[in-house]
């Protein structure tokens, strides 16, 4: 896993991320328990930036992205936690082990890493009582034909996505089908879950997150294309809380949006809110004989 690569440990070893969850990695719930409590320490490892190399290196002096803690209670097993995300900086204060070692990651690496680790978590069910889900995912052959026609003409070859709502990962399909190897991000763990152990989606870049809290974690234009297959559905009570999650997640793309939706009317009012936020967007008609998936679509480009 790349932690193991990051921290120079060996792969046996155990290493668990503190919080359960990237919303938690802000509020940090369980790390600050964790500070105040008083902690037996064998080994500190520092996990600092490196801002000048691609690869993982020992050394370096850039900024703190987190700290590794080998316990010697209850278990003789590696606490990751970090601070990098949180609206507080506890770890500033937290001193050195005796037995310390630093190792340098660019910031990306680093926040893959947290991502594997917590989808390794959520596919074993670490922090599940039981599955509430026996059967596979849905998958819709026709559907993803479908949608790589469409797309096709439309992404940017070569470059970075974001699929916003992803669910388990069915329209993914099509974006790696294309070439991509996109970032997947929903509120619903068990859909998460799902895409993971069917292998839909990848565990290094999926993440269980409300999409409105995606900026804490990616910054703004970091994407060279925005997309989330079937939103909605939108009517006038939920509309408030999709037109943030939307306008939130177009922040991040830099040169495309594309959101598709099942009503015209859906569409029209996701256009008429990018709008708003000056995007150029077309509405069109996405139909096919399925007649359930995708039928309308909205497409966003940003205004120089």
């Amino acid at each position: 896993m790349l932690l193991h690569e990051m921290l120079d440990i060996d792969d046996d070893e155990e290493v668990f991320i503190a919080e359960e969850s990237l919303a938690d990695l802000i509020s940090l719930p369980v790390t600050m328990e964790i500070l105040r409590s008083g902690l037996d320490l064998r080994g500190y490892i520092e996990i600092r930036e490196d801002r000048g190399r691609d690869d993982v290196g020992i050394g370096g002096d850039g900024p703190l992205l987190g700290v590794a803690l080998k316990l010697a209670e209850p278990a003789d097993i590696w606490l990751l936690v970090t601070d990098r995300y949180g609206v507080s900086h506890p770890l500033e204060a937290l001193p050195k082990g005796s037995a310390s070692k630093v190792v340098t990651t660019v910031e990306r690496r680093f926040f893959e890493g947290l991502v594997e680790g917590l989808s390794h978590a959520l596919k074993e069910e670490l922090f599940c009582e039981s599955c509430p889900i026996q059967s596979p995912p849905l998958f819709v052959p026709e559907r993803e034909e479908s949608l790589i026609e469409f797309l096709c003409p439309l992404l940017p070859v070569g470059g970075e996505v974001l699929e916003v709502c992803s669910g388990s990962g069915m329209a993914t399909q099509a974006l790696k089908k294309l070439g991509f190897r996109p970032w997947t991000a929903d509120l619903d763990s068990c859909e998460i879950c799902m895409g993971l152990k069917e292998g839909y989606i990848d565990p290094d870049r999926a993440m269980v997150l409300d999409a409105r809290l995606l900026d804490r974690f990616f910054y703004q234009r970091e994407f060279d294309a925005v997309v989330g297959f079937m939103v909605g559905l939108i009517d006038e009570v939920n509309w408030p809380l999709w037109k943030e999650v939307l306008i939130t997640s177009s922040k991040l793309a830099n040169d495309m949006v594309i959101y598709t939706t099942y009503t015209e009317r859906e569409a029209r009012r996701v256009a008429d809110a990018l709008r708003s936020e000056g995007w150029a967007c077309e509405v069109t008609a996405n139909l096919d004989d399925l007649g359930i998936y995708d039928r309308w679509a909205c497409t966003g480009r940003r205004r120089r």
